[in-house]
């Protein structure tokens, strides 16, 4: 089984967002001496949660600093751009890093209604328009031709080069799965985000809908879950606590900076939130490395991938760049750990 990273960057209390990205630059270089296979970065606006606004940018300076990992979106919001421009951005990170370049464009806002419209005035009407600006990105990015009759069918997205970027479509529902099979092209699904709930059916739709492209002759999905091993079940246990407590805000409509282990604990829980937990804790994918391994083989073999991404969020550096350690010696024992 291939392993790859989501990175969202995530704020957490008592660093600065700016300090998020400093982070995910530093964490790429060492999942791509680990042996990741992908490194994904995240679109969110108007967030206290997560830094990451613009991947197209990120992906440039991890292209500089890494040596072998695939670079990817998780993804470009299409609805708040044109198709073009994110096609050109593309096809210059690809002269950057040819051959290393993943497009993941995905239809939700990444934000609430009103930053949506601030990005675009018209994001609702572009929402529904995604398969058509997906249908242009496709042919701009690859260097085809759009369409017969398209009024913008002689314009040619450069820079041209002898490679193209790899395009995925992300979602967390059947539609991105019908859209990705529609035009033959890779589907991740965010079980992350639903903790599992449609997985299993968004990507059996997928496969069984399938129209098989040049580039990708088979179905190629992925997902991407929430994942994070420690050295001991209560040390697992002690930084699970930062992502649980921050999940019952994020379902309340509160998105705050991910809290510390200390901060957490600290926390009182009425009982109500102490079931939402023990449900959380039940679904969540976390302790050693070796019950994380086990776990992510069995995920991959129910869904029948071959391929998770994992997202980490913990609230120390340290931590995060430990549990992709563990977790990648569990899957090939002959990786090179970038930091001991």
């Amino acid at each position: 089984m291939r392993l790859s990273v989501l990175d969202q960057s995530t704020v957490v209390t008592g660093r600065s967002p700016a300090s998020s990205i400093q982070e995910s630059l530093a964490l790429a270089c060492i999942c791509d001496a680990a042996g990741y296979h992908r490194y994904w970065v995240a679109e969110h606006h108007n967030s206290a949660s997560q830094a990451g606004t613009a991947p197209e940018i990120l992906m440039a300076a991890i292209a500089s600093t890494t040596q072998r990992i695939r670079i990817g979106s998780a993804g470009v919001m299409l609805p708040h751009y044109s198709a073009l421009k994110v096609a050109e951005v593309f096809r210059v990170l690809e002269a950057i890093a040819p051959g290393r370049i993943d497009m993941g464009v995905g239809r939700a806002p990444g934000s609430d209604g009103l930053t949506a419209h601030a990005l675009n005035p018209n994001a609702n009407q572009a929402a529904d328009l995604f398969p058509a600006q997906l249908r242009d990105l496709l042919a701009w990015v690859s260097g085809d031709k759009l369409v017969e009759r398209h009024p913008f069918r002689d314009v040619i997205a450069q820079p041209a080069g002898p490679t193209a970027p790899e395009p995925w479509v992300l979602g967390s529902s059947d539609y991105g799965a019908q859209v990705a099979a529609h035009f033959g092209v890779p589907y991740a699904f965010a079980h992350f985000i639903t903790d599992g709930q449609g997985a299993a059916e968004a990507i059996g739709s997928y496969r069984a809908s399938y129209r098989p492209s040049p580039r990708f002759p088979e179905p190629m999905p992925l997902v991407t879950v929430w994942a994070m091993a420690a050295e001991t079940e209560a040390e697992a246990e002690r930084q699970f606590m930062s992502r649980a407590v921050w999940r019952l805000g994020r379902d309340r409509g509160v998105y705050a900076p991910l809290p510390s282990p200390e901060e957490a604990t600290a926390i009182t829980l009425s009982d109500a939130d102490r079931i939402r937990i023990d449900r959380l804790r039940g679904r969540a994918i976390y302790g050693t490395p070796d019950r994380v391994a086990a776990r992510l083989r069995a995920l991959g073999a129910e869904l029948g991938v071959d391929e998770i991404a994992i997202l980490t969020t913990v609230h120390e550096p340290a931590a995060r760049a430990r549990s992709y350690e563990l977790i990648a010696r569990e899957f090939n024992d002959t990786l090179a750990i970038a930091a001991e």
